[in-house]
């Protein structure tokens, strides 16, 4: 149906997409004018040896990195503060995030910070502006899933308040330049490939389903389902195939650009609130959603969900619109499954905390996009759906879901 509701889409960030593509990085922070960059990474990247060739680059292209490897899962206040005051002690002119969703995030939170003052808790989404863009970023993601590299987003962690809030939903925090180089993803362990997968699918899914999606949004999403059903069990099952790397590595850019200037839905609404409450991988925790909430969201969305199963390379050929969008449903579950997405109690997680779980979410904003309406009485029904399939590790196929 036609509508006149505004949409608006806007992405500053230049792409340099290749096999190699971290050669180009002294190049990029010499064109946007960058001598002397706090690199920020995590141990795990540096112990990688990743952090040892970004440094080769950006020094033979006469950078002097100021290294910032404190990095650590589910970024917190305290770090992005500490970062930012980092970068002014040091004189730095720019920012390089080498590393997965964590250390870009964590670069954007000390960019906002730098062009602003204070603390990153002052800019949660709905308080103070971002009215200033961050200093020079160079985003070099190595992991293939958050999509930071190109959204507009930061999920920054309050140990306080036991919450992942959101700052950004504007150009102003978005990277400068996206390094997309596949060749970084190829030593990923397999359940890490496995989480951040899942996640840049849920972020396709969740902006393809979303009331605010638009022309280009859907375009890129689809497309990312496309590369993810085609190629996330290559890459779970071969860590060096480099066509699955490749292709997942842009399936994680173009589901990152899905989301323009809004957010996502149910899916994150939990896996956001719950990762302030434990500190699990998000990916993982979001692909363990993911199916339950899309066993709820496809009555609202029926037509969508039936383009879903296409775009998994499913034959709906003859089938009805519902039975089309249960499909693809039946899709998500099982790919669950075949990437071995650890249960919600693994993760950390008790069904004692049902209620609580169910309470964060329904209060997290980006409940408000979601394609069926939903309310904490509905999250207590996904969540425990979710422990259930976790349990079982099997789906529960062709079942009446409504």
């Amino acid at each position: 149906m036609l509508e006149y509701t505004l949409r608006t889409y806007q992405s500053p960030t230049r792409l340099v997409q290749r096999l190699g593509a971290i050669r180009e990085l002294g190049t990029e922070a010499s064109l946007l004018g960058i001598r002397r960059p706090l690199l920020v990474s995590d141990p795990g990247v540096k112990a990688a040896g990743l952090l040892d060739t970004a440094l080769e680059v950006l020094r033979g292209a006469d950078c002097e990195p100021i290294v910032f490897d404190r990095v650590r899962a589910n970024p917190g206040v305290e770090l992005v503060d500490a970062g930012a005051a980092e970068y002014r002690a040091q004189g730095c002119d720019g920012l390089v995030a080498i590393g997965g969703g964590s250390s870009i995030d964590t670069a954007k939170g000390i960019g906002v910070v730098a062009a602003h003052d204070g603390s990153i808790l002052e800019y949660e989404w709905g308080h103070s502006p971002i009215h200033k863009r961050i200093p020079p970023l160079i985003a070099v993601p190595t992991t293939a899933g958050t999509g930071s590299e190109v959204t507009l987003w930061a999920v920054i962690t309050d140990p306080k308040r036991k919450i992942k809030f959101n700052v950004g939903g504007t150009p102003n925090i978005a990277s400068w330049v996206a390094v997309i180089d596949p060749e970084l993803t190829i030593k990923l362990p397999a359940p890490v490939t496995a989480g951040t997968g899942m996640d840049a699918l849920a972020h396709a899914v969740e902006c393809y389903t979303m009331s605010y999606h638009q022309p280009f949004t859907d375009a890129v999403a689809l497309m990312a389902m496309e590369y993810v059903a085609r190629y996330l069990r290559v890459a779970f099952s071969q860590a060096a195939n480099v066509e699955a790397r490749y292709h997942m590595s842009a399936a994680a850019m173009l589901a990152g650009l899905a989301y323009g200037t809004d957010s996502a839905g149910a899916a994150h609404a939990m896996s956001q609130t719950a990762g302030g409450v434990h500190d699990a991988p998000h990916g993982a925790l979001t692909a363990r959603l993911l199916g339950p909430v899309m066993e709820y969201n496809h009555a609202g969305e029926p037509e969508r969900f039936a383009r879903m199963a296409a775009a998994f390379g499913l034959d709906v050929r003859g089938a009805t619109v519902w039975h089309a969008a249960e499909m693809a449903v039946d899709y998500v579950h099982q790919l669950t499954v075949d990437v071995e997405i650890p249960s919600l109690e693994e993760l950390g997680f008790s069904r004692d905390e049902i209620p609580m779980l169910a309470d964060k979410a329904a209060a997290d904003p980006q409940s408000i996009g979601n394609p069926r309406d939903v309310d904490a009485a509905a999250y207590k029904r996904i969540y425990a759906r979710a422990f259930d399939l976790g349990r079982s590790r099997t789906p529960h196929l062709n079942e009446d879901r409504r």
